[in-house]
């Protein structure tokens, strides 16, 4: 060592400074290797908010590519609002919200945004994306996150973890999104997901066993023990039981959107859709300033359950149990613009 020094000295001030600067500029390289295996784009991706939020940017854009869609989600929020107000004239009741009222609600801090997650609409995704913005670089590409781990209560804070006075400075001043699909599509897709996949036991054990007792006559012990073979017959018969919602809340994988996400009662700025699922996503990555740096995960169209698909488990259900479905998702219907399909055959 002492004698590399020496060799150092005895060199000129020219080449001392051509090593000193080829030092540095190997620390440098060294230095911006490591930022970009933080994340692929060498940046905080938690820290990409600027002085404006996205709630700012919504109500006041830098930039106006996005006024066609600025308007559809005016329309959307203006149906909401039509729609609460003959709902509560009917009702002439207002009900408070618990703190289980929000617990579908994820927080956002660092982009002061709030997502209401509904099953069966896109709602594995988004988790991982909102896992990437409020995980200060631990996690850089939501695909990576393995579908379980998004479902993980602990990875994400949702709003009923706050105080009073924080849940309603949250709600006042972060920008406020939803998701919702076709009411009797997403009902299709959640009973394809959760009784015909032999992986899925819990909801079997729970939920299918008990259908099968209510709903099947002559049911073979094995079915009764496992209820892992629920016709969608059966499960709709399970749904329009007047005993089932008196015994306990739907499941939220086939509870009405909302009653998941109270829209009469939180004003939510965007109502993104699951038929303009990826405009809508690249809206608010936008509004969040990280369309960038995060791109939406594209989902597997093959397995997608279709207007079609959900037409053909309609078929074997009756004009009678139509109707009663029908009637007990018809506020997501007119409240998110959806038509009534016309495969219905309504008592």
């Amino acid at each position: 060592m002492k004698q590399w020094f020496l060799d150092i000295m005895r060199m000129s001030r020219k080449c001392r400074m051509v090593l000193v600067t080829c030092l540095g500029s190997f620390v440098l390289v060294i230095f911006y290797f490591q930022m970009m295996r933080r994340t692929p784009f060498g940046v905080d991706i938690c820290c990409r908010k600027g002085s404006r939020t996205p709630l700012q940017e919504l109500q006041n854009p830098t930039q106006y590519q996005f006024s066609s869609t600025e308007l559809t989600h005016q329309i959307r929020r203006n149906r909401i609002a039509q729609t609460c107000q003959a709902n509560n004239a009917r009702s002439r009741k207002r009900r408070v919200l618990t703190s289980d009222d929000l617990k579908h609600l994820v927080v956002d801090e660092d982009h002061e945004m709030i997502y209401c997650y509904v099953p069966k609409v896109a709602c594995t995704n988004w988790k991982r994306v909102m896992m990437v913005l409020t995980g200060r670089g631990k996690y850089t590409d939501p695909m990576e996150i393995p579908a379980n781990e998004a479902h993980v209560s602990s990875n994400l804070k949702t709003l009923n973890q706050y105080s009073i006075p924080e849940i309603n400075h949250r709600l006042k001043n972060y920008l406020k999104f939803m998701f919702v699909r076709e009411p009797f599509e997403r009902l299709v897709s959640a009973y394809r997901n959760k009784f015909t996949r032999r992986y899925n036991t819990s909801f079997h054990k729970r939920y299918g066993t008990k259908i099968v007792r209510r709903q099947r006559k002559n049911a073979t012990q094995a079915a009764l023990l496992n209820g892992d073979d629920v016709k969608f017959k059966e499960f709709v018969g399970y749904l329009v039981d007047p005993h089932t919602q008196k015994e306990e809340p739907f499941n939220e994988h086939w509870e009405t959107v909302s009653s998941l996400c109270h829209p009469c009662h939180i004003h939510y700025n965007l109502i993104g859709k699951y038929e303009t699922l990826q405009e809508d996503a690249n809206y608010i990555l936008h509004l969040a300033g990280v369309r960038d740096y995060i791109k939406f995960p594209t989902y597997a169209k093959s397995t997608r359950t279709t207007d079609e698909m959900t037409a053909q488990f309609f078929q074997n259900i009756s004009a009678a149990f139509q109707t009663k479905l029908f009637n007990l998702y018809k506020l997501d219907f007119v409240m998110f613009n959806y038509s009534m399909p016309s495969y219905l055959k309504l008592a």
